[in-house]
């Protein structure tokens, strides 16, 4: 199992708590941005930059993913795409996306997404609170002990 992050929105403290999973649980988590990032060095922490521009970073998850790997990212078309190859995905405020759910995700997203074009000023997500930072560290540790056990 691989984690991969989609680093050019993960939040900080999010990356952190992924840099002790590296860490204490031996996985490879690998950062996927198109600037480069100032990262721990460590053997199981590494970086790939891509090319800037729309989806590039997220092509290249979905092109690099494989079996049941881990994708951070608050993005939910590419969860959309993450499940349909049979990985993993997991937002930073610790939802594991799920095949169930992820498609009326889309949806709504896509509502909001159509009045944001048309004017509408819909805001931003919320910022992170200790309660994100620690269910997404629960789940993320959920994941690892069932996974890392296979």
């Amino acid at each position: 199992m691989k984690i991969w992050v989609d680093a050019d929105a993960c939040p900080k403290i999010i990356k952190e708590i992924l840099y002790n999973a590296a860490r204490k649980r031996s996985v490879l988590v690998i950062f996927v941005a198109n600037q480069v990032l100032q990262l721990p060095i460590s053997e199981n922490i590494k970086f790939l930059k891509v090319k800037a521009g729309f989806d590039v970073a997220d092509n290249e998850i979905v092109d690099r993913v494989e079996g049941q790997d881990l994708v951070i990212t608050a993005d939910i078309p590419l969860a959309q795409e993450i499940l349909q190859k049979g990985g993993l995905a997991l937002n930073p405020r610790g939802e594991l996306y799920s095949s169930d759910s992820i498609d009326a995700k889309v949806t709504i997203r896509d509502f909001y997404d159509t009045m944001r074009s048309s004017g509408l000023q819909t805001g931003g997500p919320p910022p992170l609170t200790p309660t994100d930072k620690r269910n997404f560290a629960n789940e993320l540790d959920k994941i690892l002990t069932r996974n890392l056990k296979k």
